[in-house]
């Protein structure tokens, strides 16, 4: 259907490969990788990011795109708004459907409050969702939140903000057992203890995952809790 406009390319592929399988590239100092990341890794080009003029990140950089969306004109006319009619009323609004969204939502709908849930999509359609490789805590006797701490922050090239990397480190054992708690899949040995692997730039083994689905398999549990809230509340009116 398409013809062979690949086959030219194919054979310069195979004249080059035993040259190129001898070849080795000479290893870059830090200067010449924070440069090759400057022209070509969309994060580090300056020009593809503006300077915020409006809302709580006002001077901060972003990526235009999202700069653009943060600062447009909003899509319902202030005007239009009755604030005298009241279509749902909640104690909590959540926005966004995604795990932190939803994991936010039971948490609050447990706490007692009336929660109302909203996002773009269906529930769970959010970048969980595509998540494969696992989630990390520091819960096993040979490690420590304070050593996660020092991966975490070296491996964000000190640019994180400490008290969020400090409660992220610190809250993330707990956050595991809710989730398996919760029905989560996670890998285990036949004992029931939970299996554990390296991730990028960790110095203990402390990546649990659900095969290499963990993302869908945590949704799939939020989502299922999620909608069990539902019912409940649906009960509770009846």
């Amino acid at each position: 259907m398409y013809g062979n406009y690949l086959d030219d390319a194919a054979k310069i592929v195979a004249e080059k490969r035993e040259e190129n399988l001898k070849f080795e590239h000479a290893r870059l100092t830090a200067d010449e990788k924070d440069q090759l990341l400057k022209e070509y890794h969309p994060d580090r080009i300056a020009s593809q990011f503006v300077e915020l003029k409006i809302g709580p990140n006002k001077g901060e950089k972003a990526p235009i795109e999202l700069a653009e969306m943060l600062q447009a004109a909003p899509r319902m006319a202030p005007d239009s708004v009755d604030l005298n009619h009241i279509d749902y009323e909640a104690d909590v609004l959540v926005i966004g459907g995604g795990g932190a969204g939803t994991s936010a939502a039971i948490m609050a709908s447990e706490a007692g409050a009336k929660v109302l849930l909203v996002t773009k999509l269906r529930v769970g359609d959010a970048n969980t969702m595509m998540a494969e490789g696992g989630i990390q805590a520091a819960d096993k006797p040979n490690d420590s939140p304070a050593q996660h701490y020092l991966d975490a922050f070296g491996g964000g090239h000190f640019d994180g903000k400490p008290e969020l990397v400090y409660t992220l480190v610190n809250k993330a054992p707990s956050v595991i057992k809710w989730l398996n708690d919760l029905g989560v899949e996670f890998d285990k040995e036949e004992d029931g203890t939970m299996v554990t692997t390296h991730g990028g730039g960790t110095s203990r083994k402390r990546m649990h995952a659900c095969k290499d689905y963990s993302g869908a398999e945590i949704m799939r549990t939020l989502r299922d809790e999620i909608a069990h809230e539902e019912q409940l509340e649906r009960n509770a009116q009846r």
